[in-house]
């Protein structure tokens, strides 16, 4: 740790005293006299010798010294003393992501394979993906938006990135009703990113089905996103040869992807999902910000403290012998 002054201009104020009693006059002040016929008589009893001109009172020794301590203290605390901490320097990431992930019934499905090959519920293995990738997004800010008949935001932008991996394991499948609403849920990232005051911004959209219920059509809701410099990279997980909802249409994904500036996958097991996280962070690299600061602690208040205190003992003081010498 380092002491410093904030403002060390303040200290050309030190002299100032000394130029006002070396180059300023004397204070005069007039008052009223009694003039006496033998003026003379009464100084050669009194054997004084008499002057003109004003009397300037003279201080006693402690006043000064407490005046110039007291100044000298009041003009350091003007200089903001201050204690300087180790600089920190703070690296983080300039972007922020939207996970949008469809939890439709047809998310039920046990026709994607894990790991160890064996048959999983399509959104039991999205979860497992997608929190690993999650994990891995240590100093990016995350959004989570689950869909189905409506778009909900589970959680808004944060960089508890335990808390949104935590907040995805808990959805099931099912909870934001049976249907499919990729448009809604391309609308309401959008009004997510308003809050966002980074360049790279980033949609990552995971659906299994076709968009049936939305308000706004999935190509409007990207062509907006991309006016607003939103980047949608979509992922299909479902049966292309399903028939009704439980059939995802690639063919929109993939056109979402293209008007959004972003990039389109298709994805059967985890490993084929694991891929796609892994080309998508190829695609946008991390854009990081450092930022340094230095803690500092104010000192200010010890130099005012102590003039204050010097103060109040010599006004003491000087009262004190003031009343003794009145009553010798």
């Amino acid at each position: 740790m380092t002491l410093s002054l904030a403002f060390p201009w303040a200290l050309l104020l030190l002299p100032a005293p000394w130029v006002v009693w070396r180059f300023v006059p004397p204070y005069r002040d007039r008052t009223s006299a009694i003039r006496i016929p033998f003026f003379r008589q009464i100084t050669e009893a009194t054997g004084l010798e008499p002057k003109s001109g004003a009397v300037v009172l003279q201080r006693r020794r402690v006043q000064m010294i407490a005046a110039i301590l007291c100044w000298g203290l009041l003009v350091i605390g003007l200089a903001r003393p201050e204690l300087l901490g180790q600089q920190i320097t703070v690296e983080k990431a300039a972007r922020d992501m939207v996970l949008a992930v469809d939890i439709s019934g047809s998310m039920d499905a046990h026709d994607m394979t894990d790991a160890a090959g064996e048959r999983q519920q399509r959104l039991q293995v999205v979860k497992d993906v997608v929190g690993k990738f999650i994990e891995a997004r240590d100093g990016d800010r995350i959004a989570l938006i689950v869909f189905g008949s409506r778009a909900f935001v589970q959680t808004p932008f944060t960089e508890d990135l335990a808390s949104v991996k935590e907040l995805l394991e808990t959805t099931q499948v099912g909870m934001a009703g049976p249907h499919t609403a990729i448009g809604d849920a391309i609308g309401l990232a959008i009004r997510t990113f308003e809050t966002s005051e980074v360049d790279q911004r980033l949609l990552v959209l995971l659906s299994d089905g076709a968009d049936t219920t939305s308000t706004m059509s999935p190509v409007n809701a990207a062509e907006i996103a991309a006016q607003q410099g939103v980047s949608i990279f979509t992922i299909g997980v479902g049966d292309p040869e399903g028939s009704g909802e439980d059939k995802v249409d690639l063919k929109a994904l993939e056109d979402i992807a293209a008007r959004a500036n972003g990039a389109f996958y298709y994805a059967t097991d985890s490993e084929g999902l694991e891929q796609v996280y892994a080309e998508i962070e190829r695609l946008n690299p991390r854009i990081t910000e450092t930022v340094s600061f230095q803690p500092k602690q104010p000192l200010a208040w010890m130099p005012f403290g102590l003039a204050a205190v010097i103060a109040l003992l010599a006004t003491g003081w000087l009262h004190l012998s003031t009343r003794r010498k009145a009553t010798a």
